[in-house]
């Protein structure tokens, strides 16, 4: 399907896809949400006369349904398979007044037809509900209330557009601000109905989205079910000496709040109004961290000696998930596509809190490393199937299986061979090829993208993901960033640094590797904020970090600088998801890490209202390098030759578990212990919060439609990992200062 002319993207002299060369390799950077750095260079600023102002997207709209809108092909209320193919044929514009009065003759006649008698799902004729639609139909078919209607009712579906009130689940109600075409739709008795856009330039969720076309414009939904001190710092100074969710949660299970004030938190940070705001910001994307202990924790993880006191993690078990679920209807229902990531599996694959538990590394290193390993593969599994679901495949089209996993301590031939037993195990449960199962992500691990050039040639949808930031370089970055606020001059040196660093590289690994995504950045060109750094950290900033703390003293030099910085930065990642969406306020009420917010930075006019002005950016500031024309390889996109992995590349790193392991001397190899796959696999199920039942104290309705068994494969029936029955394990999360077990404990 073409999209509406009046929503084309902003146009500009210059090439989207021309970029610069990039500054000198990567560098390894250890820090709480680190990844790459490159220093500024202030002598390299440059002020091109700035470029034409972009075209304001045209907001008028047709007044009947169009083809591929919900109206016309009314494919929204037939489920939830997989995708349908993006029609092609142009659609027919109306010339003239003659014709326009012709139209408008129709609407009259028509639409009072259509919106009063409509054809229920099961072919029973119902009226609709009470309260006619009013406005227009738009160009994208979504009904555009005028802010007092609730929505037009549709093949017992609900829908509008923007201006119209969205009623919540619990209740209450908001007006849908969405100027760019987009619309929300939901069936309160079929949880699954697709067919919501959140823009006119998106594909629909019940459309293909097509990689190297469409562009990812998306933001992480950090620190809600994975918490992080500078995200909920609230939180944490309630208690001083927590650092990460792990001693917080044993802090809130000792004065018995554990539960309470996490679920409120679950319930609370992200409302369904913040994606609504999503979607009318332009966005089309999230991507949602969630824990292991989404699904499960074991209350024994081995002790610190062999006859000491087994361990329990401490984390609040299962309550996330039906938040997790709840969150997966609100993006169907307002269209935006899902990226789910996998932030934290037992043991830490980083060190960092954003994992879980801050300190040792004991994921695929250390003698713990394997069983840890093992016990991550079978969330990812569990995930999988769910996921996979029919009722779930087309709004969690990406899978990230593990965040920032630390190459540098793992090693490339492990982690490389635990990809290949994700790959073989998320692939035996989908199949493959288009449309069976999201794509996989995987992370960098902070290595440079260059390295994985020719990754696993022939796998099935593979995605690289890497997360480019300035602020852990550990330099001063005091170049300033307040230098005026016309275009020519806005950003001082830091928009040149954003797309000489970051435009070409990840272009060549498009050309290389295949699909990539920025799956991190941010407006942090420092590391001010509020526990940015962890409880307790220093900064490196060579200024004032706590001007950068409190926004409420930035000025519209420094409210452009920011914005500069941002727009150069998505240009140069083109497919990309902001950190974060989202910034709690500290204890006194402030926001303390702002340049983090996407949401404040809309507020505070530091972000673009339509991402789409950031096209031509590095262009127009006279950044040219490698370009990406594509398109991708047909096996990179669920092809001809999808799944067929090279047979070199299985027979170096086809061994699982892998022959070594990092940090465990030869000696003690034979004593490294793991589990056996004997036990009981926890699944997945539909499941959401309660609320006090469809609104202001009316019966909900009921729900008619199958809700899936949260198993998409029933082939895969082999037992969950679980400790071989008398084997003394170390500690999982300390095992690299505890002595290898005196006697084998395998279970593989």
């Amino acid at each position: 399907m073409q999209r509406d002319d009046a929503f084309a993207p902003p146009t500009s002299p210059y090439s989207d896809r021309e970029f610069a060369q990039p500054q000198p390799a990567y560098a390894y950077s250890p820090s709480p949400r680190g990844s790459y750095h490159d220093d500024p260079d202030a002598a390299g600023a440059n002020y091109p006369p700035p470029s034409p102002s972009p075209i304001s997207p045209n907001h008028s709209a047709t007044l009947l349904p169009t083809t591929g809108s919900p109206l016309a092909d009314r494919s929204y209320g037939t489920g939830h398979g997989v995708p349908t193919k993006r029609g092609a044929a142009k659609r027919k514009r109306l010339l003239g007044f003659g014709a326009l009065a012709l139209v408008l003759v129709a609407a009259a006649v028509v639409l009072p037809l259509y919106f009063l008698v409509i054809k229920k799902k099961g072919g029973s004729a119902a009226a609709a509900e009470s309260g006619s639609p009013s406005g227009n139909i738009n160009g994208s078919g979504a009904g555009s209330g005028t802010g007092t209607g609730t929505g037009t009712k549709l093949l017992g579906a609900i829908t509008g557009g923007d201006g119209s009130t969205v009623t919540t689940a619990s209740g209450g109600s908001f007006v849908y601000k969405n100027p760019y075409g987009g619309y929300w739709l939901t069936d309160p008795e079929n949880p699954f109905a697709s067919g919501a856009r959140p823009n006119s330039w998106t594909p629909a969720l019940n459309e293909s989205w097509k990689w190297g076309v469409d562009r990812v414009h998306g933001v992480n939904l950090g620190g809600w079910f994975v918490l992080e001190p500078f995200i909920s710092p609230a939180l944490f100074q309630a208690y001083p000496t927590a650092t990460d969710e792990w001693s917080l949660s044993e802090f809130m299970r000792a004065d018995g709040t554990l539960a309470a004030k996490l679920e409120e938190h679950y319930d609370t940070f992200i409302t369904e109004e913040d994606i609504a705001e999503i979607a009318g910001a332009g966005l089309n994307w999230v991507r949602l961290s969630i824990p292991f202990w989404a699904i499960s924790t074991w209350s024994d993880i081995g002790s610190n000696s062999p006859s000491g006191t087994p361990i329990g993690e401490p984390y609040l078990e299962g309550v996330c998930w039906k938040y997790i679920v709840r969150l997966l209807g609100w993006a169907r229902k307002y269209g935006i596509r899902v990226n789910i990531d996998l932030h934290a599996v037992p043991g830490s694959q980083n060190g960092y809190n954003h994992s879980g538990k801050l300190g040792q590394i004991n994921f695929l290193n250390g003698i713990m490393g394997i069983a840890n390993a093992q016990r991550t593969l079978d969330y990812i599994r569990i995930i999988t199937q769910f996921i996979s679901q029919p009722e779930y495949q087309d709004v969690v089209q990406m899978f990230g299986v593990i965040n920032e996993a630390r190459l540098a301590v793992i090693g490339r031939p492990q982690l490389t061979a635990f990809y290949l037993e994700v790959h073989k195990i998320i692939r035996g449960i989908t199949g493959m090829g288009e449309g069976k199962g999201p794509y996989i992500s995987i992370h960098d691990g902070f290595d440079g993208l260059s390295k994985w050039a020719g990754f696993l040639p022939g796998s099935d949808r593979v995605i690289l993901d890497t997360h480019p930031y300035f602020a852990f370089s550990g330099a001063p970055n005091d170049a300033p960033i307040a230098t005026g606020e016309d275009d020519a001059r806005a950003g001082g040196p830091w928009p040149k640094q954003a797309c000489d660093a970051w435009g070409s590289s990840i272009n060549e690994s498009r050309s290389d590797f295949g699909v990539t995504v920025a799956g991190e950045f941010s407006n942090g060109y420092n590391d001010c904020g509020l526990f940015l750094t962890g409880v307790g950290g220093s900064q490196s900033f060579g200024g004032d970090c706590k001007f950068w703390e409190d926004s409420s003293r930035w000025d519209a030099s420094t409210k452009a600088g920011v914005r500069a910085f941002a727009l150069a930065s998505m240009d140069a990642m083109r497919d990309w998801f902001f950190w974060t969406w989202k910034i709690g306020a500290a204890a006194d009420g402030v926001v303390r890490s702002p340049l983090w917010s996407y949401k404040l930075g809309l507020a505070g006019g530091w972000m673009p209202t339509d991402p789409r002005v950031s096209i031509g950016k590095c262009a127009a500031i006279g950044v040219r390098g490698r370009s990406f024309e594509g398109p991708f390889s047909a096996w990179q996109t669920g092809g001809a030759g999808a799944g067929t992995i090279a047979a070199a590349a299985t027979a170096e790193f086809g061994q699982w578990p892998p022959a070594t392991i990092s940090h465990v001397d030869a000696a003690d190899r034979t004593a490294v212990p793991t589990y056996t796959a004997t036990g009981a696999v926890p699944t997945l199920t539909y499941l959401t919060p309660a609320t006090s039942g469809g609104g202001a104290g009316g019966a909900g309705p009921t729900v008619t439609a199958s809700i899936g068994s949260g198993w998409a494969n029933a082939g895969d029936s082999k037992g969950g990992v679980t400790a071989v029955a008398g084997c003394a394990y170390p500690n999982a999360y300390n095992a690299l200062s505890l002595p290898a077990p005196a006697a084998a404990c395998t279970g593989v």
